[in-house]
């Protein structure tokens, strides 16, 4: 692959453990995985504000009773903010409206989650969902295989709500390894007809505990066919958890990332990634 460009664009101080971005319009609007709030960041005046997803909302929430959003995708005028499924707490989904910015349902995916395990034989302790993707007729949902079973699996929901009657498809994929540790899936984003996907190495046999960061991948899989395009390393120090579209020029394509610091320090670094478009 030719060559790609990461650099840091900006910080934003009040945000902390960010896990999700979605850019639109000038405006970022971020998730953290022990946050009970979704942040509005505009990146014309620089100004933060904060919308509760949750009732009582804190910025740190413990990491026993955190419901972990780590995944955001959109539809229209909706974002939908998905719990990572990894414990009890962590099966919420959240409807937010962009025009009055205000959410408009709360779900309990629970049973969902738990077919999900069943069809995709995944363990409950290895079930860990960290991207989602919702094209109006389709959701992906993206399994992160940091458990001892490394199950990469991307969930295919063909069905326009997650309530209705739907049929699902499980594919696994062996992502690259840093330093014998394979890396897994920390969030995706669809551009035209690819899914660009992050994927980090860390070194742990838990879907809840941390462990050293050995790196990050960019990579992209075609839609038609589900098969992965390429994948392409891109830093040795930095688990990035978050990744949005952001411009399209000169056959170039350009994201915006987040980290996951893994500390109760309100500071976000945002990274921009440039890459050919092939």
């Amino acid at each position: 692959m030719e060559k790609f460009t990461l650099e840091i664009l900006f910080q934003i101080i009040g945000i902390g453990s960010a896990s999700g971005l979605f850019y639109n319009n000038d405006a970022l609007y971020v998730i953290g995985d022990n946050s009970g709030f979704l942040y509005e960041y505009n990146m014309q005046n620089q100004q933060l504000n904060q919308h509760a997803l949750i009732d009582n909302p804190t910025q740190n929430i413990p990491k026993n009773l955190k419901p972990d959003f780590e995944s955001l995708t959109h539809h229209n005028d909706t974002l939908y903010v998905f719990g990572s499924g990894s414990t009890e707490n962590r099966n919420k989904m959240i409807e937010f409206d962009l025009k009055s910015k205000t959410v408009i349902k709360k779900n309990n995916l629970v049973d969902l989650y738990a077919l999900m395990q069943s069809f995709g034989e995944i363990k409950p302790e290895d079930f860990n969902l960290e991207g989602a993707i919702f094209d109006g007729e389709n959701w992906f949902l993206f399994n992160r295989g940091n458990g001892v079973t490394n199950k990469n699996t991307i969930f295919t929901i063909h069905a326009k709500k997650l309530d209705e009657e739907f049929a699902l498809i499980a594919v696994n994929y062996k992502l690259p390894k840093i330093k014998g540790v394979r890396s897994s899936f920390t969030d995706a984003v669809l551009v035209d007809d690819k899914i660009y996907f992050l994927s980090t190495a860390e070194d742990t046999k838990s879907t809840y505990d941390d462990g050293e960061i050995l790196g990050s991948f960019i990579g992209r899989i075609d839609v038609k066919t589900m098969k992965i395009d390429f994948t392409q390393k891109i830093t040795s120090t930095n688990k990035f958890e978050g990744l949005t579209f952001y411009k399209k020029k000169n056959n170039k394509i350009e994201f915006l990332l987040c980290e996951d610091n893994d500390t109760e320090l309100l500071e976000t670094k945002i990274y921009k990634l440039t890459l050919p478009v092939k």
